[in-house]
């Protein structure tokens, strides 16, 4: 079956009055922002230019080459905004139409006349400009001296709290003032922008070894272990003392099969339509891996005649053979095969739900310091317009990216929402602590791209005291599924057995649910339901809570939706490396495992290729795009929550283990630890 895709009529239909999330500054005549610099140009500052850091200047920054990019805002803004409003809400005459490939960029582009007067500035200041695949971002290169110099700031050292070097500019970024309004900002002035990936791997357990049964029941169990203790996880963590933990129905009681998941979240009965027929699924990748892992997961799970049908796209020369900008090391120990087990994981969680899909299209660029890289992969996710719902597990949290790269994805984002395109990404694994992985400060952020207004925000959970054991089609756990966060260590006390809550909430200790409120974004118009509204909310106040909104906004909150992500309660992936697959992960531990290849994996890096999954099957049952989730999975919220989801409430004996992501609690209705609550996929597919 075909995926038939509702275009937009050919009439302009004009959208005034109509405000989303408004992006900083208003685009002004092209006239004047086209006009030549003159010899001694007025210069604007840009608005929220200075990144924000904990960390003190340790000195200036020198390159002999570096790689900028220069953001520009769309233009007819306002139309921009009254359309994605319209195309979102029932009713309208526009509602589900969506623009054609190309459409988006023919109306929204910045003027040729835009782009050569920013690119004759920058020429005129010594740099070289080059081309990019995006109308929105123009390209230049020179000396730290030079660039500093152009934009008329200061780039200066740091280090984390790690231990980690990077560069930052320390003044705001300034541009001439007949085109600053036009501007959004400067990506490439900082090296922060290192995306990871959000996968949680249970350590030093011991596998069970799986007992043959004499019946069904004793089937089920066969591969059972309680849910870990306080006790066994301090243990393990603080003294190397394993435990025996087997979960569910994978190979060496490794995890969750494909048919326990579809099970357990109650997916339709309805055929190849409720499985993804017709439809091409995407991925956002940094990292190469195993087309054989593949088959071989696809293989044990759906026959040896299933055939998963993936599409490589290499963008900037893909992890392998990295094209990298000018000044980015795109550091060897960040490509090759080094996120090989994300890269499974996302690709077997999406086969798990949409098996029938027409195909997987893996987009793999290198990972980079600046973001460049990362900002030309979805812009070719944008510009081919193939994969009618996309997932990222990879983020960094907000504090590390800056104004101006979180308005470049946005745009993107913004063309694939008006594409019809979905986009799901991970909410983080590090609970309300978003920062402690990337540069070990502790304060309560959350990720990104995850706060994107226009991406869908996945969050986790456990199934906690649940274990299917090796029952083929167990049903949902009723009142167990609870909030991700093993037996609440994640939190902000001095000590947990030994060590600090947060050191629980990192990837040395069990992780949590991302979740919180933005540092950039406002809450956009759809967001609106039950429990949206809380003591923890925050509004705008120009910096640290959503700087891009007005001052007293409402601020993004996420995570949007969740669904599985404990690694104690995890899902079996399969995963190997060798001499021939270069920083391997998968290749330190997996050929070891009881199983050789198969191991347990959680984090929200499953949870959103699962929802991914999800929306395509409901593409495939209804035969068209459903387009960004959010403004439906919060009207459902409003209207009919219990039909849909399941509501991660944190209330009764059997969710009293955790309750709470490290700062934010489990309560009826949306929250910010589990958001609106996880998948009864029935009901998503079919409704």
């Amino acid at each position: 079956m075909g995926l038939i895709r509702r275009s937009r009529r050919a009439a302009v239909i004009g959208f005034a009055g109509l405000a989303i999330t408004g992006l900083s500054g208003a685009f002004t005549a092209s006239a004047a922002l086209a006009a030549a610099p003159s010899a001694s140009p007025s210069y604007t500052s840009l608005r929220n230019s200075v990144p924000a850091t904990v960390n003190a200047r340790t000195g200036q920054f020198s390159s002999s080459r570096m790689s900028v990019e220069v953001v520009l805002a769309p233009q007819h803004q306002a139309q921009l905004n009254g359309l994605l409003a319209s195309v979102y809400t029932p009713g309208t005459a526009s509602y589900q139409h969506w623009l054609a490939k190309g459409q988006f960029n023919a109306r929204f582009a910045p003027a040729a006349a835009t782009r050569t007067a920013v690119a004759q500035y920058l020429r005129s200041r010594g740099l070289e400009v080059g081309a990019t695949a995006s109308p929105f971002l123009v390209r230049a290169t020179g000396s730290s001296q030079q660039v500093a110099a152009a934009f008329r700031t200061t780039l200066s050292t740091y280090q984390d709290r790690h231990g980690t070097g990077y560069f930052a500019n320390s003044a705001a970024v300034q541009m001439p003032s007949t085109m600053a309004a036009g501007v959004l900002g400067v990506i490439g002035l900082t090296n922060t922008v290192r995306p990871h990936s959000m996968v949680a791997l249970a350590k030093g357990t011991m596998r069970p070894a799986s007992k043959p049964a004499a019946s069904s029941a004793a089937a089920s169990a066969s591969c059972e272990t309680g849910y870990p203790t306080r006790q066994q996880l301090f243990n393990l963590i603080n003294n190397g003392v394993g435990f025996p933990s087997g979960y569910g129905g994978g190979p060496a009681c490794t995890g969750l099969t494909p048919s326990q998941t579809n099970s357990i979240y109650g997916a339709p009965h309805v055929g190849a339509r409720g499985k993804g027929a017709g439809v091409t699924l995407g991925l956002f990748e940094l990292s190469a891996y195993q087309k054989s892992d593949i088959a071989t997961y696809a293989h044990t799970f759906f026959g040896p005649g299933f055939t998963p049908h993936l599409t490589n796209v290499n963008v900037d020369g893909g992890p392998l053979n990295p094209v990298c900008p000018a000044g980015d090391t795109c550091p060897p120990e960040f490509n090759g095969y080094a996120g090989d087990i994300e890269v499974d994981a996302d690709i077997e969680t999406q086969l798990a739900v949409a098996p029938d899909v027409s195909r997987i299209v893996v987009y793999n660029a290198p990972n980079d310091e600046t973001g460049q890289t990362s900002l030309d992969e979805y812009t070719r996710i944008a510009n081919d317009d193939v994969a009618s719902s996309v997932s990222s597990s990879w983020g960094v949290c907000e504090n590390d990216v800056t104004a101006a790269y979180t308005q470049a994805e946005n745009v993107l984002f913004e063309q694939m929402a008006l594409q019809g395109q979905s986009m799901f990404t991970s909410s983080g694994d590090s609970g309300a602590f978003g920062c402690i992985d990337t540069d070990g400060s502790t304060m309560v952020n959350i990720g990104d791209p995850t706060g994107q207004p226009w991406v869908t925000s996945v969050g986790g959970t456990s199934l906690e005291s649940f274990n299917p054991g090796t029952k083929a089609h167990p049903a949902y756990p009723a009142g167990v599924e609870t909030v991700w966060n093993p037996r609440n260590l994640c939190n902000s006390s001095a000590s947990e057995g030994g060590n600090s809550g947060f050191f629980w909430c990192s990837g040395s200790g069990v992780g949590a649910g991302g979740g919180g409120s933005s540092q950039f974004w406002g809450r956009p118009f759809y967001q609106r339901g039950p429990g949206v509204n809380s003591s923890f909310s925050t509004v705008g106040n120009g910096t640290t809570h959503c700087s891009l909104a007005a001052k007293g906004t409402p601020c993004r909150e996420v995570p949007d939706i969740s669904a599985n992500a404990d690694e104690w309660t995890p899902y079996a992936e399969f995963c190997t490396g060798n001499a021939n697959t270069p920083q391997s992960f998968c290749a330190t531990f997996s050929g070891s495992q009881p199983a050789p290849g198969w191991f347990g994996i959680g984090g929200t890096s499953l949870s959103s290729p699962l929802w991914s999954a999800i929306i395509a099957d409901r593409d495939s049952f209804h035969g068209h795009r459903s387009g960004n989730i959010n403004p439906l999975l919060y009207r459902l919220l409003r209207t009919n929550p219990k039909r849909y989801f399941h509501d991660i409430t944190g209330i009764g004996p059997k969710q009293k283990a955790a309750t709470n992501n490290g700062l934010f609690p489990t309560t009826p209705a949306y929250d910010e630890a589990t958001g609106i609550g996880s998948p009864k996929m029935a009901a998503l597919i079919t409704g």
